[in-house]
């Protein structure tokens, strides 16, 4: 019985010394994780890897017939391949368009007008495509090079545009669109009617579109975006397109446009 108990006594010390000489981890401060965090992308900067599995990226751009903002989300396939779905809505301007003075306000402001306007013309899009990785940044301030393709679906949303006249005749103060005057010099124009006149007789034009484009992702880090892109956009309409008055219809589009975009990868 003793040499049991001794027995007992000795296992429970020599547990309590390797317990006493074992150090007890220590728990990592927020500094010191983020700062692992921070050296960790700055090495997959610098090695010009992208191992994430989606990004989301808005966008604002700059077209040549227009302006338009974008929003895109993209699934990586491999390292350098993602496949993209993008939704983008763009108000389109005729090269003719040239806003003239219309009345003064009570406040001095002058009333504009674009004299022969036929309509706003928004599209909204859909597409689906592809993104292909050139070259990766070699280092954390570098670039990293995308070439990329998307087409599918655009919807042409046309909104009559109205001035509001007077007659020149009998003074009377109306509200017309430049299709319906057969006689340009019979009004008076005080200025556009403004954005929210005309909804009520949208019309729908269904089409396609397809574009191309280089990207250049100047972010510090991958897993944020930053970046400008550069390209050319196609579109189709099934009806033909009057934009401005005594000027052909078109179905056709063609436009070059710089992209602004940012977002993150996860």
């Amino acid at each position: 019985m003793k040499k049991i108990l001794l027995l007992s006594i000795g296992f429970i010390c020599a547990t309590m010394t390797w317990a006493q000489s074992t150090p007890t981890p220590q728990t990592k401060d927020k500094k010191t994780v983020k700062k692992e965090r921070i050296n960790a992308m700055i090495k997959i900067e610098e090695e010009g890897q992208l191992i994430f599995n989606t990004h989301s990226v808005f966008g604002f751009k700059l077209n040549t017939d227009g302006w338009g903002f974008s929003y895109e989300k993209g699934k990586f396939l491999t390292p350098k391949k993602t496949r993209l779905l993008q939704f983008e809505f763009n108000e389109k301007k005729h090269p003719k368009e040239n806003k003239d003075a219309g009345s003064v306000d009570l406040f001095g402001n002058i009333n504009q007008y674009v004299f022969g306007k036929a309509i706003n013309f928004y599209q909204f899009k859909v597409g689906y495509g592809q993104q292909y990785l050139i070259g990766g940044k070699s280092n954390k301030n570098g670039v990293s090079v995308s070439a990329l393709w998307a087409g599918g679906l655009a919807i042409g949303l046309e909104k009559p545009y109205y001035v509001d006249v007077v007659d020149v005749n009998t003074e009377i103060r109306d509200r017309k669109k430049f299709t319906d005057i057969q006689d340009f010099n019979q009004y008076a124009y005080l200025g556009a009617s403004g954005f929210t006149v005309g909804w009520g007789e949208l019309k729908l034009n269904p089409g396609a579109h397809l574009k191309t484009a280089m990207r250049f992702d100047y972010g510090r880090f991958n897993e944020a975006v930053s970046a400008i892109e550069a390209g050319v956009n196609l579109e189709y309409y099934g009806k033909s397109v009057l934009q401005m008055v005594d000027n052909k219809e078109n179905h056709l589009f063609f436009n070059a446009y710089v992209s602004l975009l940012f977002g993150k990868r996860k």
